[in-house]
């Protein structure tokens, strides 16, 4: 599916990166936003669901890059002053989005950006934050191991659902389900999350891992019954969802219940006999 023609990729030089390199800011974020909607337009409808507005600021994010680092500009200076005076998540998600190729090289530079879109108020923008911020992991896996366990420690609950999603093992992390040593090392910090909206991240986490890795989450799980706190266990029974469907008698022992509500699905120990 390519959604850049060469009338869009003639208008996002013109409207976009000659701007840039005049100086003028102003115009040149109110054409991304433009420059994301045509290129939204041009997702077949039947492909909307799997390719969103997502997909058209990894798209631009990465031609702009890729363009600005052609001719040699200063794409680290330029992303970040279209960061900084853009009040738009998608826009400022283009930033994030070239300053994630940028880190590839320093990442150094781009941690205080990354930090910053992940603690906003507009969860679009901590959403586009945790999905770049993936491409680093991957890149330094050890510095970013160091990095985002401080995170999960730290006093914002949206930096600890930040480190809990970026960690999830989807496609630009599946090298997780090999080592899912690496994100259980850091989440581990979170097993005792106060905050619902990071400690649900915390159990999807889990239960998305379990795809691949059912013993290690049981594991996991057990030992988040026995720690006895009520968020530990909140976690544990939220990691299931997934390990229920498959041996939901025991996901009921190690939960220490006689049912597994998730949805509208119950899972009752009576309807299950052991052989």
């Amino acid at each position: 599916m390519e959604l850049l023609n060469d009338n869009i990729t003639a208008n996002i030089k013109s409207d976009i990166i000659d701007r840039l390199l005049q100086g003028d800011y102003d115009s040149a974020i109110s054409n991304i936003s433009s420059i994301l909607s045509r290129l939204h337009d041009n997702i077949p409808d039947k492909k909307r669901i799997s390719y969103g507005i997502v997909h058209t600021i990894k798209i631009l994010s990465e031609h702009l890059y890729a363009r600005l680092i052609d001719a040699e500009k200063p794409v680290l200076s330029i992303a970040c002053e279209i960061f900084d005076r853009s009040s738009d998540p998608g826009v400022k998600g283009v930033a994030i989005g070239m300053l994630s190729y940028y880190g590839l090289s320093d990442y150094k530079a781009v941690l205080p950006y990354f930090e910053s879109a992940a603690t906003s108020s507009d969860w679009k923008l901590r959403e586009h934050t945790q999905m770049f911020f993936r491409k680093l992991i991957k890149k330094y896996p050890n510095e970013m191991k160091a990095y985002l366990s401080r995170l999960a420690n730290s006093r914002d609950a949206n930096l600890r659902r930040f480190v809990a999603e970026t960690l999830r093992p989807v496609q630009e992390n599946r090298w997780f389900y090999r080592n899912p040593d690496y994100p259980l090392s850091i989440i581990k910090e979170m097993f005792k999350e106060s905050s619902a909206y990071a400690r649900t991240s915390v159990g999807n986490n889990l239960s998305d891992l379990a795809r691949q890795c059912p013993e290690t989450v049981y594991d996991v799980v057990g030992g988040l019954v026995e720690n006895g706190d009520r968020n530990s266990y909140w976690i544990a029974y939220r990691a299931c969802r997934n390990l229920v469907k498959t041996d939901a008698l025991k996901v009921m022992d190690l939960l220490k219940v006689d049912e597994y509500r998730y949805k509208e699905r119950i899972y009752k120990r009576s309807d299950y006999h052991r052989d």
